[in-house]
């Protein structure tokens, strides 16, 4: 892992597209604005894995149902 410290108003650039703004500093909160294509999702960590974790449950549901009614 890569660790950056930055100051309010301070960007980290990843690759030529993506952007991350330091936005704003509140105590141990720290609000970043990311500038990316459409074509990459951003999502926070405890999204992801609930949108991952929703993917796998409908995987397993239609595995489990009959090849006749798909």
């Amino acid at each position: 892992m890569l660790v950056l410290s930055r100051h309010r108003d301070e960007s980290i650039i990843i690759g030529d597209d993506i952007v991350i703004t330091i936005v704003d500093i509140r105590g141990d909160k720290v609000r970043l604005g990311i500038q990316a294509p459409t074509h990459i999702t951003v999502h926070r960590q405890e999204v992801y894995e609930a949108i991952q974790r929703e993917g796998s449950h409908r995987a397993v549901a239609a595995a489990a149902v009959p090849a006749v009614n798909r």
